[in-house]
């Protein structure tokens, strides 16, 4: 069964997941570690609960989520899944993380590209792709429908939204996302956001200041 373990990471608080199951195999979403002392975290309990990692999977590409990236893909040999709009937006973390002041190597070239609709497999593990823009433009979430658990990325927050402020953001398309991609999931769906704690769709249903459910 699905085994969601996550790690705060950063100057941003991101939310790093690891994602395992009984095949022993995982996959690292969003890896935001940037010092050594966060990569080794991350190495230590992937290596002493002998999990076999086999892909990154980002649900975008804004600087706090890719931090990690190289230190992964060199360690681990890792292959970069993620939604082909967000291509550019990887190759400029450096750019970005010099407005920030944060040293940031230049990502490996994604392999693999996912979009609304497909499906990606890990072990014994199916997660749904849905493609939930506004945040950042090609933004994804990935929905482990048995367990009723989503990894919505910077989509949707406990009591709040992404930012729709940056490059590429924009409020409208962000709530369409919301209410038509996640907001149709059943209401006890867990969901594990990008930063801060997480929640459920009930509840951001009921409270949510920002995209009220109507």
């Amino acid at each position: 069964m699905l085994k969601i373990d996550s790690f705060t990471f950063n100057p941003f608080q991101e939310n790093t997941y690891v994602l395992s199951d009984e095949s022993g195999e995982c996959i690292i979403i969003d890896p935001g570690c940037y010092d050594a002392e966060e990569k080794e975290e991350l190495a230590i309990f992937i290596d002493s609960k002998g999990l076999k990692p086999v892909k990154i999977l980002l649900t975008h590409a804004h600087i706090d989520h890719v931090l990690g990236i190289n230190f992964l893909a060199g360690k681990y040999g890792l292959p970069i899944v993620m939604n082909s709009i967000e291509t550019e937006l990887l190759k400029s973390a450096s750019i970005y993380g010099q407005m920030w002041g944060i040293q940031v190597e230049p990502a490996p070239d994604p392999q693999e590209f996912l979009k609304d609709g497909d499906t990606f497999t890990f072990g014994k593990t199916e997660l749904e792709v849905l493609f939930t823009p506004g945040h950042s433009p090609g933004s994804l979430s990935f929905y482990h429908r048995p367990t009723k658990q989503l990894i919505a990325g910077d989509v949707l927050f406990y009591g709040s939204i992404g930012r729709t402020d940056l490059p590429g953001g924009n409020f409208e398309t962000l709530e369409k996302s919301i209410r038509t991609k996640l907001y149709t999931l059943e209401d006890d769906v867990i969901v594990y956001s990008g930063h801060g704690q997480s929640t459920t769709i009930g509840h951001e249903k009921r409270t949510n200041p920002f995209v009220n459910f109507v």
